[in-house]
């Protein structure tokens, strides 16, 4: 697929990561508008859902766009994802009626959360940084579980600290225990962490008892976002055992604002990697379900210019979220619309790919050099932690936004 013209100028470069191909779904306000709206990213400009739902340009049976947020417009379904998406190719392509009064400039508004999280489930997905990990605390014999190359592993986490790029995160507190302590102590954590993930966005649902296939579980996504699950490596070591990680990663969870959908990310499709051992016939893909989406890491220190990091690729993961969500399901867990699953840190199998300090700085023993001279093992207060995701096609690229977040100092715990 090659670039698609609109009557949106800035729409039509190859540079911008919202061209026509791409149309993600956030929500915005403006100075003038108390009210959040949802909207769809054009160029460097955003079309007014709301406004466009409410003058009759856009209509879907039922209003769903009078709302700051996404989730009533995810439960009406695939059909009516796909006729929305044609509706507004139909309407900002070169060609048709310019509608500039629906417009609005993104330099004007300040991005929201664009979904309601109902609940957030993270998995560990990405071979390489589960060897990377499991090498620095087990050894390389026993880095993977016995269990890790035959089922997606992953935890419940809390919908209730997932927040938007731009939310500053302050330094979790936590119970540590120093290797030559007798007891723990409480405090700011000092080994904080990102995790570079995508986030699939959950449209569909299944009643509790009823599992899904691979390619239902395909279905039910709406889109995918960017997503740094915060991870405070000190207190996650003292906690995870045996049941793994809980405050470590309880405290923050950012996402990008756009959300992209499977329908621009389709040419992108790619298979999932061979597998080492066969998987059991209900985690078997029908077809390819990652996606060639290239993702990087930056880090600016307070006041200082941006370094990048690390530069890897989706497609370095061993399952899909398609396969996560319907392990998820195969208990008879029911998922609902507005559920998050990350898809787990995605790392590559060189230095330069792995999606984390820890990996980075092999557990803090290789402190990361940054463009100002600087040296990080793990993240300091006023640190902004940047993530980026691209898709590249021919003459175009398919954007996310930027997923980014600054670290403030911890709270004082309460006397």
């Amino acid at each position: 697929m090659t670039l698609l013209k609109s009557w949106v100028a800035s729409a039509n470069s190859a540079e911008t990561p919202f061209p026509l191909n791409n149309l993600p779904y956030g929500v915005f306000a403006t100075d003038a508008e108390t009210m959040p709206r949802c909207g769809v990213a054009i160029g460097d400009m955003i079309f007014d859902l709301c406004k466009a739902e409410g003058e009759g340009l856009i209509d879907l049976g039922v209003a769903v766009f009078d709302v700051p947020y996404w989730n009533d417009a995810m439960d009406l379904g695939p059909e009516a994802w796909v006729a929305l998406r044609a509706r507004l190719v139909e309407l900002l392509s070169e060609g048709a009626e310019a509608l500039p009064d629906y417009l609005v400039a993104q330099a004007d508004v300040t991005m929201l959360m664009p979904f309601k999280v109902v609940e957030f489930t993270d998995f560990y997905a990405g071979k390489h940084h589960a060897m990377n990990v499991g090498t620095m605390f087990r050894g390389p014999e026993n880095a993977l579980p016995p269990n890790w190359l035959h089922i997606p592993i992953g935890y419940n986490g809390r919908a209730s600290t997932v927040v938007v790029s731009g939310t500053d995160i302050v330094r979790p507190n936590g119970q540590t225990k120093a290797p030559d302590a007798e007891v723990p102590s409480f405090g700011p954590c000092k080994r904080l962490d990102i995790e570079l993930e995508m986030g699939a966005i959950i449209g569909g649902a299944n009643a509790m008892g009823e599992p899904v296939t691979v390619q239902q579980a395909d279905d039910m996504i709406f889109g995918y976002v960017l997503l740094n699950d915060w991870s405070a490596r000190d207190i996650q070591a003292w906690e995870y055992q045996p049941l793994g990680p809980f405050q470590a990663k309880a405290f923050a969870t950012s996402i990008s604002p756009w959300i992209v959908t499977k329908e621009a990310l389709e040419p992108f499709r790619i298979s999932t990697p061979s597998r080492e051992k066969p998987l059991l016939s209900h985690l078997v893909e029908p077809g390819p379900m990652l996606y060639d989406i290239d993702l990087a890491v930056t880090m600016a220190p307070k006041g200082k210019a941006a370094s990048t990091i690390a530069r890897t690729n989706y497609s370095q993961m061993y399952y899909s979220a398609a396969q996560q969500l319907a392990h998820h399901a195969s208990s008879g867990c029911a998922m609902n619309v507005g559920d998050l699953i990350g898809t787990g840190t995605v790392s590559g199998s060189e230095k330069s790919e792995r999606g984390s300090l820890l990996e980075l700085t092999w557990g803090g023993n290789e402190p990361v050099t940054l463009d100002t001279g600087e040296t990080r093992t793990f993240i300091e207060d006023g640190d902004t932690m940047i993530l980026e995701g691209t898709a590249k096609g021919d003459g175009y690229q398919i954007g996310f936004g930027s997923c980014a977040g600054t670290i403030c100092p911890a709270k004082p715990f309460p006397k």
